[in-house]
């Protein structure tokens, strides 16, 4: 049989040939040489044998090898034949020679190559679950044994008064959070949760989702994706009837209300950081507010309870306000403000407030502040160690709105400062000290001007505002009561405004205790005397 070459021999894999003491860079760099012997091993009859015994075993489906495992007739099959005086074994003919349709279909033992096996198909597991990862099965059981427990011998399903034990003891939930819980699961009003129901709803829901996502589920509707002031007063109205602190508030349903309102608004101040009354889960789970719940359901004293929930902190924000508002028509204006903390605070920043550059209020009356807008402006005015007050007061301070202020600005609110301390006879301290005593205070990082980060990073910032606008205040931190300074040590985990309600609700009821004894007396008078006999 002739074999014609009519390969490319620039395709000839000079490895391939595996030719002693020729280097393969050598033939590679003369391709010629290569393709003279090639061309001299085709000639040689043990190759015409063996390229013949190939196609027989191929065209018989046997393994295309050339070692001829698959015919072993002669012992050319099983060799190369040999052209060299050394008698060295040639390798395979080189893939671009001889037919390209033989070429094609030669497995890869035929050129020398290693098969490669495919690869192994991993299953992934599943990720993603519309409802939450399902719960282990040990967690499972577990929660299936104390739902049955609980449900024992209540075939039709529990009411919503023998609900709050599964709140607390399974869900591991606030007490309080057992009515909404309830009408969550209950959706079509039929005032009975069935065991079937609270296992689909509990189980298969919100298992295995953590504390903060539960709250907010159960909280928020249905539609929205945040938390709105709404959501909380179901939550408000169960703490009031339920709470032992809160029972003297049963018959005064006016106060509940203002209460209740008065817990919301100081929940809004401190955790929805974005200011939009539209709560986030983020901004939950990075809020005390889980923690002060949890702390009011264990608490038998409300007033213990300082973030959020304190009855005497109510009392005294409630009064402040009932305080200026003369005409009690729930609205303040600029003059009932101005009489705030004794007249601490100037009329400059008093018109910077009600112009509503720190926020603005939800009043819908012009000129006017509500409730709401107070609760704000005295949480910022009495703890200005809080970011969210200094954040207020830079806003008040910073004139032009760029994000700094300047030495012009702090000048113009202290000018008014100055005026009143000459009117009431007090040694005037100017401007000038005054700056390089704020600059002392709060290290700006350039001391022409003054950032909000500069403010923050400061633990005297609160002062500084005070030196600005609030005359009572700024004198309060010239004279260092040793007492206050000494009480602030004992008791450092007290917030500014901690303290000033403690202080100010004992005024306030020693206040009303004085009232209530004139009051008596006057009444001992208008009684007509008794003889002794």
């Amino acid at each position: 049989m002739d074999l014609d070459f009519n390969g490319d021999i620039t395709c000839l894999d000079a490895e391939l040939l595996q030719i002693q003491n020729v280097s393969p860079l050598a033939i590679k760099a003369n391709p010629s040489v290569a393709e003279k012997l090639f061309n001299q091993w085709l000639s040689l009859p043990e190759t015409n044998s063996l390229v013949k015994s190939l196609l027989n075993n191929a065209k018989g489906g046997g393994p295309l090898n050339a070692s001829g495992t698959a015919s072993s007739n002669t012992a050319a099959s099983n060799t190369f034949p040999s052209m060299f005086p050394s008698g060295s074994t040639p390798p395979l003919s080189p893939r671009s020679s001889g037919s390209p349709r033989i070429i094609k279909r030669a497995g890869p033992s035929a050129l020398g190559l290693k098969a490669v096996k495919e690869p192994v198909k991993e299953l992934i597991p599943q990720f993603y679950f519309q409802n939450g990862r399902p719960p282990p099965n040990e967690m499972k059981e577990r929660c299936l044994f104390r739902i049955n427990q609980f449900f024992y011998g209540h075939v039709d399903g529990l009411q919503i008064h023998e609900f709050k034990p599964v709140t607390k003891k399974i869900c591991k939930l606030p007490s309080f959070f057992s009515s909404v819980l309830f009408k969550k699961i209950d959706t079509k009003g039929a005032g009975i949760v069935t065991r079937d129901a609270f296992v689909d709803y509990w189980i298969n829901r919100m298992l295995t989702k953590d504390l903060a996502t539960q709250l907010f589920t159960i909280l928020k509707q249905q539609e929205n994706r945040h938390l709105v002031q709404d959501d909380f007063k179901p939550v408000l109205r169960e703490l009031l009837t339920t709470h032992p602190g809160l029972e003297f508030l049963q018959g005064t349903l006016e106060f509940q209300e203002r209460y209740a309102e008065t817990v919301i608004y100081r929940i809004f101040y401190y955790v929805n950081r974005a200011g939009n009354s539209r709560l986030t889960l983020k901004e939950l789970r990075r809020s005390n507010l889980i923690a002060a719940m949890q702390h009011a359901d264990e608490e038998e004293d409300i007033n213990k309870v300082l973030r959020y929930f304190s009855y005497e902190h109510f009392y005294v924000i409630y009064c402040k306000f009932w305080e200026l508002d003369s005409d009690h028509d729930f609205l303040i204006d600029k003059e009932n403000l101005i009489r705030y903390g004794n007249h601490a605070l100037t009329y400059r920043i008093v018109d910077r407030i009600f112009s509503q550059v720190p926020r603005k209020f939800t009043s819908k009356v012009e000129g006017k502040m509500g409730y709401e807008d107070f609760v704000y402006f005295i949480l910022s005015e009495e703890d200005k160690s809080s970011d969210l007050s200094l954040e207020y007061w830079f806003k008040c301070i910073d004139l032009d709105g760029n994000g700094i202020i300047t030495r012009n600005e702090m000048q113009f609110f202290y000018e008014e400062q100055l005026h009143r301390m000459e009117c009431m006879a007090q040694e005037p301290v100017l401007f000038e000290d005054i700056l390089c005593q704020i600059v002392d205070m709060v290290h700006p990082e350039d001391e022409s001007y003054f950032t909000l980060l500069d403010i923050k990073g400061s633990r005297l910032s609160g002062s500084v505002f005070n030196i600005l606008f609030n005359l009572n205040k700024f004198m309060a931190f010239e004279s260092r009561d040793p007492f206050l300074i000494r009480q602030e040590r004992e008791n450092p985990s007290l917030t500014e405004w901690d303290r000033f309600a403690h202080r100010e609700y004992i005024r306030l009821s020693m206040e009303e205790d004085a009232e209530d004894a004139s009051n008596g007396s006057d009444n001992n008078w208008d009684e007509p005397l008794e003889a002794p006999f």
